[in-house]
């Protein structure tokens, strides 16, 4: 149903001032707009509100009973203007966005600490899914923007570089090769693995970025996600290529990281949005800090 605010506000004007002209001028428009808005607003009702002569005007009884409700739709809604204003000045409101669940382990958590910090207010829902899963629920507005690993282009989709996270070999101090700084790929043949599944946005990087160099890792182990990966390499079952992020400093004191090298892989973080999506301010506040943050990470 067709809402005649400017309808409402000519009615109230006229009852309040007792005179067309009055009216017209508290509402800043001319006697025969405020009187086609009046006209409007009858026809639409299908009542008259008002009785105007030469010399007087007064309200019909419909109008009399009408003006409080009026008066009330008003007052209304110039409150949910307000508070739609202020929220705005204010950066308040609830949101959504959507990781990969390594950067929902290391990289976000301290964002998302400086951010409560700063708007104590706003409530924050994560939803921390697959890659593909990230696509699905920034273009599905499921969530405002997303965090997530590069991937072919989208069309619908903007994304901004954050970070290179490259992979990494995580083992225990008592696997073999705990004490080197790096390895070749290569050396990794001779022992048993935890590697990306094939449903893992990771997988398919790696299997990209080493196509070329015939390996024959011996991948004993698959799981989906990183953490479950660096859980099992705690508890002795093998080492493990996980991505950098995947390993949150101190929780695990035996394990040992070492870079991987020829060739060296490393995957790009983004910002993921719509485009020519608008951002609610408490959004976009969350939006600009992950930047502001990347910004000052990025290597000089």
């Amino acid at each position: 149903m067709k809402i005649d605010t400017l309808g409402v506000q000519a009615f109230v004007a006229i009852a309040d001032h007792g005179s067309f002209s009055r009216a017209a001028q508290a509402l800043h428009i001319t006697q025969t707009g405020l009187t086609r808005r009046l006209q409007n607003l009858e026809a639409f009702l299908g009542v008259k509100l008002v009785e105007r002569t030469t010399r007087s005007v007064a309200l019909t009884g419909i109008g009399r009973d009408f003006l409080p409700q009026g008066r009330r739709l008003l007052a209304d809604l110039a409150t949910a203007l307000a508070e739609i204003r202020e929220t705005g000045k204010a950066l308040r409101g609830d949101l959504t966005i959507a990781c990969v669940p390594t950067v929902g382990i290391h990289y976000l958590p301290r964002i998302v600490r400086q951010y409560s910090s700063m708007h104590p207010e706003n409530r924050i829902r994560i939803l921390d899914h697959p890659s593909h899963d990230v696509v699905r629920a920034v273009r599905g507005r499921e969530a405002e923007f997303g965090i997530n690993i590069q991937g072919p282009h989208d069309a619908e989709l903007v994304s901004i570089p954050l970070l290179q996270d490259r992979f990494v070999l995580v083992c225990r101090d008592d696997h073999p090769l705990a004490g080197r700084k790096r390895v070749a790929w290569r050396q990794l043949e001779a022992h048993p693995l935890i590697i990306a599944g094939h449903e893992s946005g990771n997988r398919h990087l790696l299997d990209a970025a080493l196509a070329g160099e015939a390996l024959r890792l011996q991948a004993f182990y698959e799981v989906q996600h990183s953490s479950t990966a660096v859980g099992m390499v705690a508890e002795g079952v093998a080492a493990a290529v996980v991505p950098e992020l995947a390993l949150q400093k101190g929780a695990y004191p035996r394990l040992r990281v070492v870079a991987l090298a020829n060739p060296v892989v490393s995957r790009t973080i983004v910002l993921l949005s719509r485009r020519k999506a608008y951002l609610a301010p408490a959004a976009q506040a969350l939006h600009d800090l992950i930047r502001a943050t990347a910004a000052k990470l990025a290597p000089r």
